[in-house]
């Protein structure tokens, strides 16, 4: 598939994209438009739309990819992964139930338009300040990963042949969606994005026909071929010390969830945006079963994906001497199967990608609208045209920000992305957790404000001296999802040393 004709597609489908922008835009490019979509979205489409914020360029092609990852010691192969992923999957199934039944019905009840409004009601204004900071900071990196893997491949596959520098792709990708998203916010997101997940679902699908078609397989031979694998087995039990033990990666799923997903003003505004508590936890729980069907087909398109290059003599492509599987996919897509099977991978790539780097720009500046500026305050004494001027500045500072990590990400990585994301979320979501727990668990206790910053940066810091020190202080064991659980209890702890009693039981 030639880079001319990848590019093409690419651009039909941001006009697309900036046309159903435009058109929301003109009816409307208030703050409540932006912030909340007035509050008035139909539940399914929220749902629907989630799919592609959640999933993301990085389970479209990083997911697949990690399937055949191995570790190879004294030559003999350990497979890492497989469909251990699942495990985690599991367990992201169970958060989103917690965040259904008990975080949505806060928020809610609260009126927030802010997530982190909350924690400003319970622990004080240092408190708030911190937890609005700690998104911004682990939104603004997360968001920045999924897309570096999106601008990798179009700038292997598209950019190289014209000789445009990386950094320059990762600010065209940038500019496209600041163009489509700047004016109609959260608005805008939930018709694009519901557009966008038609695109990924449709894409998996049909890439999964189409690699049975190569194989020669019917649907029958191709479940067996993958379930026959030396790729899938889903479930670890034998050795608590790894990271893919059973236990690890279920509660790694589940509280990553909650932070990640239920303390985060990205997912959490999609939710906010329903008309009310019924029908935002009816979007939730339809969005937990999709969620869990599309990653089994997931992991079966990198199964499938394995089976074809060892047939075909298709190794992992290396750059700079790294073995990267995030790519195996993009190359099977684009330089081995035909035109119409690129041409569907491009497009659920694009959309898994796009929809969810659209939809933490729109968070990110809605949180730091709201929570530094105060927009959604009566008191707010800025006029409703600087508001929206300010707001804007900020939607370009945040794209900017973003560019800036990507660039630095590009020089830095060489593990896989979904690796990197879960990695970095233990560490930047962890103080939330702790955050949260403290406010929902310790009633008829308050925090000294102004020491919080510090409780939620000692937290991180000593996880990362536990991880970097681990052999020598636990010998064999692995941490892995569950690095979460630790940092965030580290700071429930660290906030219990720096507590006093509330005047009376909270009310929240």
């Amino acid at each position: 598939m030639s880079p001319t004709l990848i590019l093409s597609i690419i651009l039909v489908y941001f006009g697309l994209l900036l046309f159903i922008a435009f058109r929301i835009g003109k009816k409307s490019s208030d703050n409540d438009t932006f912030f909340k979509a007035n509050k008035n979205s139909k539940w399914y489409l929220v749902a629907f739309g989630m799919i592609g914020t959640a999933l993301s360029g990085v389970t479209f092609i990083s997911v697949p990819g990690e399937v055949g990852h191995f570790i190879e010691e004294n030559g003999i192969k350990d497979y890492d992964t497989q469909f251990k992923y699942f495990q985690f999957i599991l367990g992201n199934a169970i958060g989103f139930l917690i965040i259904a039944t008990v975080l949505l019905p806060l928020y809610y009840r609260m009126n927030l338009t802010s997530i982190y409004s909350y924690i400003e009601q319970r622990l004080g204004a240092v408190s708030y300040k911190t937890a609005a900071s700690i998104f911004l900071i682990s939104r603004t990196i997360g968001s920045a990963f999924r897309l570096y893997l999106v601008v990798l491949v179009l700038q292997r596959y598209v950019f190289d042949a014209f000789h445009v520098p990386f950094a320059a792709t990762v600010l065209i990708s940038l500019g496209l969606i600041f163009a489509y998203t700047y004016r109609g916010g959260l608005k805008t997101i939930i018709i694009t994005d519901t557009l966008q997940t038609f695109f990924l679902v449709t894409s998996v699908f049909l890439t999964i026909y189409f690699i049975c078609s190569s194989l020669n397989y019917s649907p029958t031979q191709a479940f067996e071929a993958v379930k026959n694998s030396s790729y899938s087995q889903i479930f670890f039990f034998e050795d608590y010390q790894k990271g893919h033990f059973f236990w690890k990666q279920l509660l790694g799923g589940i509280f990553v969830t909650i932070a990640m997903v239920g303390l985060d003003q990205d997912l959490m505004q999609k939710n906010l945006s329903c008309t009310n508590i019924g029908e935002a936890q009816k979007n939730m729980l339809t969005f937990t079963c999709i969620f869990i069907l599309i990653n089994i087909f997931f992991l079966s398109v990198g199964a499938l994906l394995y089976l074809y290059a060892e047939k075909n003599g298709i190794a992992v492509p290396i750059v700079d001497g790294v073995a990267r599987t995030d790519l195996l996919f993009p190359e099977i897509a684009f330089n081995h199967l035909t035109v119409v099977p690129a041409v569907v991978f491009l497009l659920g790539l694009t959309a898994a990608t796009f929809a969810t780097t659209d939809s933490a720009l729109t968070a990110l500046t809605t949180s730091f609208c709201v929570d530094f500026f105060h927009m959604d305050k009566a008191e707010n004494q800025h006029s409703p045209e600087k508001q929206v001027r300010i707001r804007h500045q900020v939607h370009l500072g945040f794209s900017f920000l973003m560019f800036l990590v990507i660039v630095l990400f590009n020089i830095l990585n060489d593990e896989s992305v979904v690796k990197m994301i879960f990695k970095v979320a233990s560490y930047t979501y962890g103080p939330l957790l702790g955050l949260y727990g403290f406010g929902l668990f310790m009633k008829t206790k308050t925090v000294n404000d102004r020491w919080v910053p510090f409780v939620c940066v000692l937290a991180p810091l000593m996880c990362w001296g536990m991880t970097t020190y681990a052999k020598d202080l636990f010998g064999a064991y692995q941490f892995d999802n569950e690095l979460i659980i630790v940092n965030g209890l580290l700071t429930f702890v660290g906030l219990l040393f720096i507590s006093k009693p509330a005047v009376g039981q909270t009310r929240f």
